[in-house]
């Protein structure tokens, strides 16, 4: 039995569709939003909600001293937050996409084991790649491993018969290979330079400047447009790389062209605030839940909920136990592990089915 459906019927439900997903896309903004406003007014002190709020919008409304926690702490702790949440997330849809795996992320893959270990050799050796930085040695180093590791994959995507499985696999042998050299530099280490080490792979908010933030917004509003007007051939290459070959798609070299944007992002991130872990998974993860492949909404999407989980641990970190502000990485590893075990679940169960 047939099912007739009109053409008007199709642009009807189409546009139902979409006016859906975007209806989602301002939830998640919402959300983001209110989010944000309670992070920025949570913290040791525990002043009223408007009392900081008057504060955001007149600094010197209640005094300096009120304006250096709001301004000078609180505000670019938030904003870090929201935006290295969202260059992580995007990294992790835009990795997964061109790897066509839903495990795939700057995380599992072993970038932030590089820069971890970028970290370390500065930490312990006082090794700088770029000379002269000064007091952003551990800062530099961390971003220019992490790029060299994104480097390292992008090389590998060059190679004849390497496809998305055997590049997850170099992202492990990339992990493993890193978190081993790691290991090495803490068996160096001195206690001061271990706990320093530790601090830094635990990932935390609290070396947030407005200096990294101009230089992380800048690069997001570069990327997410980048990725918009790349949407159709992403979205071709999640039917499969032979689909999208054959209509038309240039495979390899949107590879390259998303590899070199994802290492910017991935690299930017990491050097911020350290090993933060599974954001990229989850973000992308339940975007797609949301709205699906649809890379015009799943971009967005990915980035809007990558932001809104890392600035809720944050939120997070500091409500646990009053006075104290537990490392972002723990929490966002714990959120993040029951996802990858659900995802890996969903992935058997589509193979038995």
């Amino acid at each position: 039995m047939s099912i007739n459906v009109s053409p008007a019927e199709m642009r009807q439900a189409y546009a139902s569709q979409v006016m859906r997903r975007y209806v989602m896309i301002a939830c998640v903004a919402g959300l983001l939003l209110l989010s944000f406003v309670l992070d920025v007014a949570t913290g040791p002190g525990h002043y009223p909600l408007s009392t900081v709020l008057e504060v955001f919008a007149d600094p010197m409304s209640h005094g300096v001293r009120l304006k250096v926690i709001v301004w000078d702490y609180r505000l670019p702790v938030a904003v870090t937050a929201v935006l290295v949440g969202a260059l992580l997330a995007v990294a992790g849809a835009q990795m997964q996409t061109i790897l066509n795996n839903p495990l795939a992320e700057p995380f599992t893959l072993g970038v932030s084991a590089a820069a971890s270990f970028g970290a370390s050799l500065a930490i312990v050796l006082g090794f700088s790649i770029v000379p002269a930085v000064g007091g952003l040695l551990v800062t530099t180093n961390a971003f220019f491993f992490a790029l060299l590791t994104c480097g390292f994959i992008l090389f590998a995507t060059r190679l004849k018969g390497v496809g998305s499985e055997t590049m997850i696999l170099f992202g492990i042998a990339i992990f493993f290979t890193f978190s081993a050299l790691l290991a090495l530099m803490q068996y160096m280490a001195s206690e001061d330079q271990i706990a320093r080490i530790v601090f830094w792979m635990m990932g935390s908010l609290s070396r947030a400047s407005w200096e990294k933030i101009s230089l992380g917004t800048l690069l997001l509003g570069v990327a997410i447009p980048f990725s918009l007007l790349r949407t159709w051939p992403m979205t071709a290459l999640r039917m499969g790389e032979a689909t999208a070959e054959s209509l038309g798609v240039d495979v390899a070299r949107l590879r390259v062209e998303m590899l070199i944007c994802i290492s910017l992002l991935a690299a930017t991130a990491v050097s911020f605030v350290g090993t933060v872990g599974f954001i990229g998974l989850v973000g992308p993860h339940i975007a797609r839940l949301l709205v699906g492949e649809d890379q015009r909404f799943f971009v967005p999407l990915s980035a809007l909920v990558g932001a809104l989980v890392l600035s809720l641990t944050s939120l997070i970190s500091k409500s646990i136990t009053p006075g104290i502000i537990y490392p972002i990485g723990i929490i966002t590893s714990l959120i993040g592990v029951p996802v990858f075990i659900s995802i890996i679940l969903s992935s058997r169960r589509e193979k038995l089915s």
